[in-house]
């Protein structure tokens, strides 16, 4: 199957966004917001985001499937904080493109979840993108990455759940309606995510006031991104051939903390030439598999 515009524009703006995202959020776990609060502050702004898609309308709830949306949801909790360990505990410019490893996952669960065919084409996508993960974890000896072994890990382990996140909102999203199922998995799991409370280090009347704004700037634009991607997955399908195009935020984020890293406080671009060199290479031949896509 050709692939089609909104299949290549609307992932490609949701990569812009969650590159900017990603860069509030790590300075808003810098100034100690810390990963909990962090992922229960942004799931219950995007819940409050989806919320405005069941204005859409669409078919009635059928509360004998609701299991469905909970799969879903409980894929995405796990996903978020995964992902959130990740750019807390790692840099910014080796987390966000670590996240594009779902690509190649999700070439692989499609067909045996939903079965329908992957094309070479993709696969070759797909397998270039975890290839410029691998040099992603170069470095030199003075400049050494932080934490690159669970940032590879927790990254590795969001790749995964969002992946299957990305193949059941295509596989089922056709019954519910974009305007039913997207708002119920999202509102799931911003009930999931208040037992994250009990994992706070300290209450949410302590968050400094000077992290508040990074804090809601970076959750409402992960909404933003968030309502953008799953939206044209859930109404064009070809989840693959989206996630390889949205892993374009990973040379968007190489590039960003390059150019304007310090407009956020963000220090990475002080890991040395070398570094950012080899990351760029990496986050490249993830371009590279975009093209492959969109040819």
């Amino acid at each position: 199957m050709p692939v089609t515009l909104p299949v290549i524009l609307y992932p490609s703006l949701a990569a812009l966004i969650y590159t900017f995202s990603a860069l509030l959020l790590k300075r808003s776990s810098q100034l100690g917001v810390g990963l909990w609060r962090t992922t229960f502050v942004a799931n219950i702004v995007v819940a409050g985001l989806f919320s405005l898609l069941w204005l859409l309308g669409g078919k009635a709830v059928q509360v004998e499937l609701l299991w469905q949306p909970a799969i879903i949801a409980g894929c995405l909790f796990f996903g978020q904080i995964s992902q959130f360990l990740a750019l807390e505990k790692g840099d910014v410019s080796i987390a966000v493109p670590v996240f594009g490893l779902k690509v190649v996952l999700i070439a692989f669960f499609t067909p045996l979840v939903i079965g329908d065919g992957v094309s070479m084409k993709l696969w070759g996508a797909a397998l270039l993108s975890v290839l410029g993960v691998a040099f992603l974890n170069k470095k030199d000896g003075d400049s050494p990455a932080r934490n690159v072994g669970i940032t590879l890990m927790a990254g590795g382990a969001g790749a995964i759940f969002f992946a299957m996140f990305d193949v059941l909102v295509q596989k089922w999203g056709p019954n519910w309606g974009v305007g039913r199922l997207l708002p119920m998995i999202f509102w799931m799991n911003g009930l999931l995510s208040f037992s994250l409370i009990f994992m706070f280090k300290a209450p949410l009347r302590q968050v400094t006031k000077g992290a508040w704004p990074w804090l809601l700037m970076g959750s409402l634009l992960l909404g933003t991104q968030s309502i953008i991607f799953v939206s044209a997955i859930a109404l064009h399908g070809q989840a693959t051939a989206a996630n390889v195009i949205y892993a374009s935020r990973g040379l968007l984020s190489v590039v960003m903390v390059w150019l304007v890293g310090h407009w956020f406080a963000n220090q990475e671009q002080h890991l040395g030439a070398s570094v950012l060199r080899w990351r760029l290479f990496g986050a490249a031949m993830m371009l590279t598999a975009i093209v492959l896509v969109i040819k």
